[in-house]
């Protein structure tokens, strides 16, 4: 039996959408509808943006504690129903459950946290000379999210958002909206006023590109495809609308000649596999030197037998279904295209996994001998698919590494001088290094054509923030 999650979140109400087309969201492990969505339309958007740009002036004067309380409340009503948050985004990408308790759920709630900090010592105000400089907030904010980790790249923005007293219409992904429908419940009864938060949902033709046009909106941020953020952008442009986005990425891996080998490539590829691959600072491109080529495919060989496959719901599933039949058949495609190419599939392959008839599961598979030039080393696959690429010295690795139109992450591991070293010259907004997982407090974002901007941390707060200064003030 499906839930109907028909209503909309305008104006501190749930309301009606104004048409009533509808969606059926599909739980990925077996192919089903398990839910229903209304489609919104633009004159949605309207009604959403015109009532986060009346609740605009009095949010934008309040004070930082009236934030910090709300921000407070949203934490507390987090944690209460974090197993249905969790569940529902089991549910609607097929995160295993174990993924979903921990860093799904825990990345949306680490980046309300983060906030509180920083609103605890961040100065919005300083003189300079007879001038006083003035952080305020920077308007009504439209945001475009996917579904790959649903609530951690909602809150990444909603949370700075509020904090800088702006206002918000928010259209999470329709393949998986529902973990963003408890979020903006909880909110709901957060004490925020008002129309500072909205919520419709919608495709991205229609809603979100309502959102990226509306002359009510002021700043839009989009996570997703960089196709899609290309159409984000011109939406935009006769708004002279401020834009932040948050693009694909074909990140790589470094290895370096003295790192320690079994540990880099078997946590090269336990992180490339994380999300099923549906990350887009995914590890997938690893580089190694080419005399331990042969000693690097046994270690990928035996990490990625350990890579179980199944139910979502089972606390030892390793990773779940790509999200739809879409991604499925979008993976398997390039799987064919590696093999046709003539790189060396050592693991995995096209089809799912052996034993499972149902459900848009992907083989972990793994590729060695690939050249940078072919179609696995260059396109985004966002799938558990990786691509091991030997290189001759450090210039080499380099050259290969930034030898690509992405640039959102980079990983490189070896020892800690030498590793830095190499880090500095990756052409990419982050580096981990020696294994380093994420950092709340850190920007997150990238260069090229991984998009603008930065989330996470003092920078993707201050995203949300216009500068003014007041001559004669001080």
């Amino acid at each position: 039996m499906t839930k109907a999650y028909n209503k909309f979140f305008i104006n501190g109400e749930w309301v009606e959408p104004s048409g009533r087309p509808t969606l059926d969201v599909i739980n990925p492990a077996t192919e089903e509808a398990f839910a229903t969505i209304s489609m919104g339309t633009a004159d949605d958007v309207d009604a959403a943006a015109k009532a986060a740009r009346a609740a605009f002036p009095a949010w934008s004067q309040s004070t930082i504690e009236e934030r910090k309380a709300v921000i407070g409340n949203i934490i507390a009503g987090m944690k209460a129903r974090g197993d249905e948050i969790a569940t529902a985004i089991s549910n609607e990408m097929g995160a295993p459950m174990g993924l979903a308790k921990t860093a799904q759920l825990g990345s949306g709630m680490g980046h309300f946290a983060n906030i509180l900090g920083i609103l605890d010592s961040y100065e919005f105000e300083e003189v300079r000379g007879t001038t006083k400089i003035v952080k305020e907030a920077a308007g009504v904010c439209g945001f475009i999210t996917p579904w790959n980790w649903p609530l951690n790249q909602i809150a990444c923005k909603v949370a700075p958002a509020i904090a800088a007293g702006c206002t918000i219409v928010l259209k999470p992904s329709e393949i998986a909206p529902l973990s963003a429908y408890i979020l903006a419940e909880i909110i709901a009864d957060s004490g925020l006023p008002a129309g500072v938060f909205n919520l419709v949902n919608g495709d991205g033709p229609t809603v979100g590109a309502a959102i990226s046009a509306h002359p009510e909106i002021d700043v839009v941020s989009f996570t997703g495809s960089t196709r899609a953020g290309q159409e984000v952008a011109k939406a935009a442009a006769n708004g002279i609308k401020r834009v932040t986005q948050e693009l694909g990425g074909k990140s790589a891996n470094i290895i370096l000649d003295d790192a320690d080998l079994q540990k880099s490539v078997g946590g090269g590829v336990i992180g490339c596999f994380g999300n099923s691959g549906q990350s887009c600072n995914a590890p997938t491109r690893m580089l190694v030197p080419k005399a331990r080529m042969a000693e690097a495919i046994e270690i990928a060989k035996a990490a990625a037998a350990k890579a179980s496959v199944g139910d979502p719901s089972d606390e030892k599933t390793r990773l779940g279904p790509v999200v739809s039949e879409l991604q499925f058949n979008k993976i398997t495609a390039l799987i064919e295209k590696g093999i046709a190419e003539g790189a060396d599939l050592i693991v995995g392959g096209p089809g799912r996994p052996e034993g499972i008839e149902t459900g848009y599961f992907i083989q972990p598979t793994v590729f060695a001998n690939v050249t940078n030039d072919m179609t696995i080393a260059r396109e985004e696959i966002f799938g558990p698919v990786l691509s091991i690429i030997g290189y001759e010295d450090d210039a080499d690795a380099v050259r290969i590494a930034n030898d690509t139109e992405y640039g959102l992450s980079g990983y490189v591991s070896g020892e800690p001088a030498h590793a830095e070293q190499i880090a500095r010259q990756i052409r990419t907004g982050m580096v981990h290094i020696n294994g380093a997982g994420p950092d709340f407090s850190s920007p997150f974002g990238g260069y090229k054509k991984s998009g603008n901007g930065r989330e996470w941390g003092l920078e993707g707060f201050e995203e949300y923030l216009e500068t003014k200064a007041m001559l004669g003030a001080a």
